[in-house]
């Protein structure tokens, strides 16, 4: 298959050009603000010290890696990405970190040929929303994992109950005229944000005991950060790309503005609304 054919090119292109390097330069903030959020995944899918985990959409490795810590030195997690430049971050971390147990591959996890019955566990935070073919994708995925092996990822439920997610968007839209956000189920953050879709998907992937419960956790970008997260990150920074300067302050300071009310002691704090989704192979 050339890459022009490719399932998911698009999302290629974007995390491979525009979004994985940025993702690369916010790696400490957004760790940060997502650990909370994938705490809840560890426990769930810890499969004890030894096994071997499949981490889906890995970006710069951060759950992948805590995982490898808790599989100890004869267990495997292995991540994969479609993003070149997050995969070689991972990388790099794991290597200063000297952790062996950790490895990365650059990939598509909807075509990519995982070796059959190799994992106990598949885990994604947050990385499981971007496939164009999500069924296609989480049969390919099924073949990777064991019998009876477990499935546990973390998804954004809707925009409404997330409005910190989506605040900088409505800020710039009246200054920014190609802010386009995606259909509500295109590839894109809330692509899982139905319960019924994700249900159809994994029964139609051939997961079993399928349970799907909402989680809502605390959690906060530092108040020094902020400007930076949300200028950068998103359709706000894909859209500012090609801003002229005018544009691009404009845009900073009405955006800025508008997390105001989230700011307390140092910290723009909000509670993420995900799903906490589990099966079985």
């Amino acid at each position: 298959m050339s890459e022009a054919d490719a399932p998911n090119r698009d999302q290629a292109a974007l995390w491979n050009e525009a979004g994985g390097p940025i993702w690369v330069e916010m790696q400490q903030v957004l760790d940060a603000m997502l650990a909370p959020l994938g705490a809840p995944l560890l426990e769930e899918a810890f499969p004890g010290e030894g096994g071997r985990v499949l981490d889906v959409g890995c970006g710069a490795g951060a759950t992948a890696l805590a995982m490898a810590r808790r599989l100890g030195p004869t267990g495997h997690c292995l991540g994969v990405d479609i993003s070149g430049p997050l995969v070689a971050a991972a990388r790099a971390r794991a290597a200063a970190e000297g952790l062996s147990s950790a490895a990365f591959v650059q990939a598509d996890a909807q075509t990519h040929r995982f070796e059959p019955g190799d994992f106990d566990a598949v885990i994604s935070r947050f990385g499981v929303m971007f496939f164009a073919d999500p069924a296609a994708a989480f049969a390919n995925i099924r073949r990777a994992a064991r019998r009876d092996a477990r499935l546990s990822f973390v998804a954004w439920r809707s925009p409404a109950e997330n409005p910190f997610m989506t605040e900088a968007a409505r800020a710039a839209a009246p200054l920014l005229p190609n802010l386009r956000a995606p259909g509500p189920d295109a590839p894109g953050q809330f692509a899982f944000a139905e319960r019924d879709r994700v249900q159809r998907i994994l029964d139609a992937s051939g997961w079993t005991d399928v349970a799907i419960r909402p989680i809502d956790v605390p959690t906060s970008v530092a108040e020094k950060d902020l400007l930076a997260y949300v200028i950068k990150l998103g359709p706000v920074g894909l859209a500012l790309r090609d801003a002229d300067e005018p544009t691009r302050a404009r845009t900073a300071e009405v955006v800025r503005a508008a997390f105001e009310p989230y700011i307390r002691d140092g910290a723009a704090r909000f509670t993420g609304a995900c799903w906490l989704v589990s099966a079985r192979a």
